[in-house]
């Protein structure tokens, strides 16, 4: 493994991460009664989360042109190892939903007195932001997975619409880079053609994943859903983002090919 695909690893963990615990800020909203403000502290990680999606690609990019121009064979084990990260990196950031939640929750109510996002952070780093932190480490209750039911409530058509999301922006980036082994004279067209396939799963996730976990939320605080039913359905959503992940490992040689297909056709 070289240091480049190792630093991929780690950015590709970090921003799977940070989009697996952005499914906690909507609770945070609901418990503090501050969605907006939860929403704006948690941007800062979706800044560190996008600067280091800018860093990915082009990483890879490298490596690829360099075995190409090399003669080297494709190397489909950093490629899955790679996505193996995205399912580690969902799984644990399931597991730390609980801590990150009330953590979080901790920063909005100290947002509400600092009335700064710097000094919040600041105070994070003091003796009593430590302690805070250490008191609000919890191990996720087996109960919330205990509670899934295959039941008429499952949501199936948002679980599997989320999977397939999931799994086509897993794949977006590494497939369209994977293509330019099948097809190195477009291998700069096949690469490009990552934004249609991001846009794609984009798309699945505005129209009908964003919109249910919203009025679930409104629900929620007009008292018309409980918060332990939102809880369970955040659940569902980790889980569909973890088998999301694994089928992208399935999916990427031959979304690769057809990549490379239709870069020599356009």
């Amino acid at each position: 493994m070289t240091n480049q695909i190792a630093l991929v690893l780690a950015l590709t963990f970090l921003i799977n991460l940070i989009t697996t615990l952005s499914y906690s800020v909507r609770i945070v909203g609901i418990r503090t009664g501050r969605i907006a403000v939860s929403f704006a502290l948690f941007n800062i990680l979706v800044l560190i989360s996008r600067t280091a999606n800018g860093f990915q690609a082009p990483l890879l990019a490298s490596t690829i042109e360099k075995n190409i121009n090399s003669g080297h064979s494709p190397n489909l084990s950093d490629f899955r190892l790679i996505m193996l990260s995205c399912t580690v990196a969902t799984i644990i950031g399931g597991l730390m939903i609980p801590t990150f939640q009330r953590l979080l929750s901790v920063a909005v109510e100290k947002f509400s007195i600092y009335k700064s996002v710097p000094k919040v952070l600041f105070h994070s780093f003091t003796k009593t932001g430590i302690t805070s932190i250490k008191e609000n480490f919890v191990i996720p209750s087996s109960k919330n997975i205990s509670t899934i039911r295959l039941a008429a409530e499952f949501p199936w058509k948002v679980f599997i619409m989320n999977v397939i999301a999931v799994a086509i922006i897993t794949i977006g980036v590494l497939s369209a880079l994977y293509a330019g082994y099948f097809n190195p004279e477009f291998r700069t067209t096949a690469s490009s053609l990552s934004a249609i396939i991001n846009g794609i799963a984009t798309i699945l996730m505005f129209v009908f994943i964003d919109p249910f976990l919203s009025i679930m939320t409104d629900d929620v605080v007009l008292g018309k859903t409980s918060e332990s039913l939102f809880r369970k359905y955040i659940v569902y959503m980790v889980f569909a983002r973890v088998i999301g992940t694994v089928i992208a490992q399935i999916m990427l040689v031959p979304a690769a090919r057809i990549l490379s297909a239709v870069a020599g056709i356009i």
